[in-house]
C-alpha cells in the first residue's frame, strides 16, 4: 500500500504542474492509431505497439 499512497503523492505533484496522470491510451489519427509513447503508427487493429512494445494496460 505504500506504493499506491507514493504513486497518488506523485500524480498530485505532476497536475499541479500541469501535467495529465491518467491512463494513456491509443490516439486516433485519421485511419491510423498512433502510440502514445513513441508515436509509431499502426492499424486500427493493433493491440500492442510494434515499434516500442507500448500496450494498454
Amino acid at each position: 500500500m505504500a506504493s499506491a499512497q507514493h504513486d497518488d503523492l506523485f500524480d498530485q505533484f505532476l497536475t499541479q504542474r500541469g501535467h495529465e496522470t491518467g491512463p494513456a491510451g491509443w490516439v486516433t489519427e485519421y485511419n491510423k492509431k498512433q502510440c502514445p509513447e513513441c508515436g509509431g503508427l499502426h492499424d486500427r487493429s493493433a493491440t500492442e505497439c510494434g515499434v516500442c512494445g507500448w500496450h494498454p494496460r
